[in-house]
């Protein structure tokens, strides 16, 4: 908290990369080629910061067939991606073998690519449509092919504030359980936090000593645990909770450039038993993305091909070429490679020479 709360960032950010280089040596900065399929925008949760659900009845509600997400797999084949990411609403109909019948046509049609779906309410909402336990959902949807479950729905990991944003979302201890199945059954498994909505300091700390505590009892048993933590601000410009924090009572949410590095950099110190934290380009942009690198972060993340959600609530970048992302490594000064979900390096192509020079970076002008 004393780091979080007085260190200068300059020298915050100086510590974060010492402690990169001692957990991930070497100059490299990884980038995964994928895209996201949002299966369906149905969901009855209604969380205030969501821009993109729409509540079940609703004129504008979708779900995509089968061949829809096909054709979606078969354009990230096409420029060479490893992973989709699959996630959708807590739909209240779709039963447990819509799910696993689509994870299992989608492996047969495409199993050069990993499949990483779905997130742990909506695992919690399948189960409770099905009437069948969340670990077993989660085998049979491994055993139809699924590859990971990513870390989408945690937000904070601190009920005080989690329950006030998404009352019906559930507590941090339903979304941590079932990360721990998922972990169990050896499924692909990351850790995020959105930040930014009032919460203080010290309730971003808890949630990664939650994270960090559910990575020590993994790395005990001689499980891998989370692969990656990756954290951004709450996006305010289209949904409930920006609308109602407007007016002279107005908190402050959200967070600027400089408190997004401060947070990488704190989360680099805190994580040491996390080995790959990876910055936020969806919503910081690319020249903040690019800065995180020098903040602790060593993963530029993903090109997200199609990514709907977090656009939806404001960011107007919503997806990056592979070239962009090593364009951003090369100029923080590292060298770009490509991997897949695992974090197993892939073949990189190599990069024209002038796209190589560093770009001076100044984190005090952020403002």
């Amino acid at each position: 908290m004393i780091l979080y709360d007085s260190a200068d960032i300059n020298e915050l950010m100086h510590a974060a990369m010492l402690r990169r280089r001692s957990q991930v040596p070497g100059n490299e900065v990884t980038y995964l080629v994928d895209r996201n399929v949002n299966y369906t925008n149905v969901c009855t949760i209604n969380c205030q910061f969501c821009s993109f659900y729409r509540p079940p009845g609703h004129p504008e509600t979708y779900t995509q067939s089968t061949d829809e997400i096909s054709d979606r797999l078969s354009e990230l084949e096409d420029i060479g991606g490893s992973r989709v990411l699959m996630q959708g609403g807590v739909h209240p109909e779709l039963p447990l073998e819509w799910y696993t019948e689509l994870i299992r046509e989608m492996s047969l049609r495409h199993p050069s690519i990993a499949l990483d779906c779905f997130s742990p309410i909506e695992i919690e909402g399948i189960s409770e449509v099905c009437g069948i336990p969340t670990k077993q959902v989660l085998m049979l949807l491994k055993e139809a092919g699924m590859h990971g479950l990513p870390g989408g729905g945690a937000e904070m990991l601190v009920d005080d504030i989690r329950l006030d944003i998404s009352p019906k979302k559930g507590s941090a201890d339903n979304w941590l359980r079932v990360m721990h199945e998922a972990q169990e059954l050896g499924l692909t498994t990351s850790a995020t936090n959105v930040f930014g909505f009032g919460e203080s300091n010290f309730h971003r700390v808890l949630h990664m000593d939650r994270v960090r505590s559910m990575q020590d009892d993994a790395v005990s048993t001689g499980r891998t645990g989370f692969t990656s933590f990756v954290s951004w601000p709450v996006m305010l410009e289209n949904n409930s909770l920006g609308s109602k924090n407007r007016g002279h009572n107005r908190i402050v949410l959200g967070a600027g450039p400089t408190e997004y590095l401060r947070h990488v950099a704190v989360s680099r110190l805190f994580f040491d038993n996390i080995e790959h934290i990876q910055a936020s380009w969806p919503t910081m942009g690319l020249d903040v993305a690019q800065m995180a690198l020098l903040a602790g972060a060593d993963d530029a993340g993903s090109t997200m091909m199609e990514e709907n959600v977090v656009s939806a609530s404001g960011t107007t970048k919503t997806e990056a070429s592979e070239r962009e992302l090593q364009r951003i490594i090369l100029r923080a000064g590292f060298r770009p490679r490509k991997r897949d979900s695992d974090y197993v390096l892939l073949e990189t192509e190599s990069i024209r020479e002038d796209l190589a020079s560093p770009v001076p970076i100044q984190p005090d002008s952020l403002g």
